[in-house]
């Protein structure tokens, strides 16, 4: 990952909404969520949700996948690992070994 690409990233985060729909998402896990479900779940209108969604995949944080009629929405881990890679990138003053514990922490296992 790319200094821009972790700003888009750290942007789509940082604001209310869209943090929880990814929080929401990771808790979904590999199955993901219907968009309906997504807006109903965070009580805000469809297309408000869309907007905030459309925005956390542009930042490679969510994908989607069409169903039919329905789209359903996943938490994109690889993108979130790359954010906390470069985030993480010179960690610890050049000694990675004292960043594991925290590394492992966020690895996910699913």
């Amino acid at each position: 990952m790319n200094k821009p690409a972790a700003i888009t990233a750290l942007s789509a985060l940082g604001q209310e909404t869209r943090l929880d729909v990814f929080r929401l998402l990771v808790q979904a896990g590999a199955e993901g969520l219907p968009a309906g479900a997504i807006a109903e779940r965070l009580g805000v209108v469809q297309n408000t949700a869309s907007a905030h969604l459309k925005l956390l995949a542009q930042a490679g944080l969510i994908r989607s996948e069409r169903q039919g009629r329905v789209v359903r929405y996943m938490a994109d881990m690889t993108g979130f690992r790359d954010l906390l890679a470069y985030l993480m990138e010179d960690c610890c003053n050049g000694n990675p070994d004292l960043c594991r514990p925290v590394i492992e922490a966020v690895a996910c296992h699913c």
